[in-house]
């Protein structure tokens, strides 16, 4: 009988050691090492060096390069967050906080892609709670099957099976292999099902979703190599006061990384949001001070998004900075030219900044319109509903250029906006068109706060 070795992995990030320690050296995280039993195959070396493969080094030029299959998964938000539908043989991994919608949306996805079949297996949910949402979603799909297993084994049989096109995994944190002798969601355990469906997604062509658990510092439950195996991660996230989701892709091999999808949840599923302007914009029915609408992009699609400052006197001699859907620390940097470079004194006022609709923007474009919200706010003069802005703000207080100026303001004027700040420099791009919308081009802030307040 073979001996049972055992090893320590950290819960963090997966690094292993040979015995137990308080400090991860990889991660830098404390007391994150268990104990988990290692199944090494004897004789692994000598049966490495006596296996020979059949693959051998092509020169690249002998390469046949073959044409790229995108399929549509029947929802056009998660279609442009992957780069235009899912890649034959792709594994993408999906994360998100519990009850955000995870399920919810491979479920929609799994009854609503046409023709292909498709398996949906559940290591969480029974048989019976899975067809409770597929009636509530109210989608029929005959080609869709629906498998309760977490044992990898169990599951290739019925995959050879089935054969089907579509393979969703909810979630990957249950599934367990024969291989590894440690419980199910163990880092050994992880990493060995991935591989598992990864090998069998780059083998067989077919795409295979796994959904993820996140930790409760936001990060994707399991090793860090977790990340590194799939092709695509998606991030499902969203506040639960509001009830909007966003899928934003933080890695894709077959297309942009900086997309994002929007959803809506309703008691019928989640509802795809083709026009972000209509969540991100409050219907005013007059003017309010520290009020302000940037024109930002997001992958490709544009948006105009809508910041709301207040300025106050602070009341206990300290004065608060807090951001909702901003960086903080490039809100202390534009008080700060504000202070310095326009003379403003709000370095003894409490600033507190919101981005609307309960999304993340680090657009720098979004810069003059968060300065123009905050004045408005400390001089308690309202900017007007039909005033938009896009450029970033230099230390020296210089309005500077953002790229794809011309989405922004053919946004703006689709939506009824009748002027748009932009950076002086950005008008020699722009084309000569005649325009519904007019455009300003600025160079400092002391010129922005005069158009708007003179």
């Amino acid at each position: 009988m073979a001996k049972i070795k055992t090893g320590f992995f950290c819960q963090s990030c997966g690094a292993q050691a040979p015995k137990w320690m308080g400090k991860c050296p990889s991660c830098g995280e404390w007391n994150t090492f268990v104990e988990e039993v290692i199944q090494r195959n004897e004789g692994g070396l000598k049966a490495a060096v006596q296996f020979q493969s059949e693959s051998k080094p092509k020169r690249i030029e002998e390469i046949i390069q073959g044409n790229e299959q995108r399929v549509s998964t029947g929802s056009e938000e998660l279609d442009r967050v992957l780069g235009g539908g899912l890649v034959e043989g792709s594994l993408i991994l999906v994360g998100g906080e519990p009850g955000i919608g995870k399920s919810t949306l491979m479920l929609q996805v799994a009854l609503q892609i046409k023709g292909k079949r498709v398996l949906y297996i559940s290591g969480e949910e029974s048989e019976q709670q899975v067809r409770m949402r597929a009636d509530r979603i109210g989608y029929r799909d005959p080609d869709c099957y629906i498998l309760t297993e977490t044992n990898t084994q169990n599951i290739m049989q019925h995959l050879m099976a089935i054969n089907p096109g579509l393979v969703v995994i909810d979630s990957v944190q249950t599934l367990q292999t024969n291989i590894i002798e440690s419980s199910a969601g163990s880092i050994s355990q992880i990493r060995e099902t991935a591989a598992e469906m990864q090998r069998y997604a780059k083998t067989t062509g077919v795409p295979v979703f796994l959904v993820g658990h996140i930790t409760k510092d936001g990060n994707l439950a399991g090793p860090k190599i977790l990340e590194h195996m799939v092709d695509t991660v998606l991030q499902f996230e969203g506040d639960r006061n509001y009830g909007y989701r966003i899928l934003r892709a933080i890695k894709n091999r077959f297309g942009s990384a900086s997309e994002l999808g929007i959803f809506e949840m309703r008691d019928n599923g989640l509802r795809e949001v083709s026009n972000p302007s209509e969540i991100l914009l409050s219907q005013r029915d007059e003017d309010v001070s520290g009020v302000a609408v940037a024109s930002t992009i997001e992958g490709i699609r544009p948006m105009l998004i809508e910041t709301q400052a207040l300025v106050s006197t602070a009341a206990y001699g300290t004065p608060q900075r807090s951001c909702t859907g901003f960086d903080t620390r490039r809100l202390n940097m534009l008080l700060a030219v504000l202070e310095k470079r326009c003379g403003f004194r709000l370095g003894t006022k409490d600033v507190f900044l919101n981005i609307t609709g309960g999304i993340k923007v680090d657009d720098p474009a979004i810069d003059l319109a968060i300065i123009s919200a905050i004045l408005s706010s400390s001089e308690d003069l309202p900017l007007g509903k039909h005033c938009c802005f896009a450029a970033e703000v230099g230390l020296s207080g210089e309005i500077r250029p953002v790229n794809r100026i011309e989405q922004r303001i053919s946004e703006a004027e689709k939506l009824g906006f009748e002027t748009i700040f932009i950076s002086k420099n950005n008008l020699k791009s722009i084309g000569t068109l005649k325009r519904k919308i007019q455009v300003k081009g600025v160079s400092k802030v002391e010129e922005v706060f005069r158009l708007l307040f003179s």
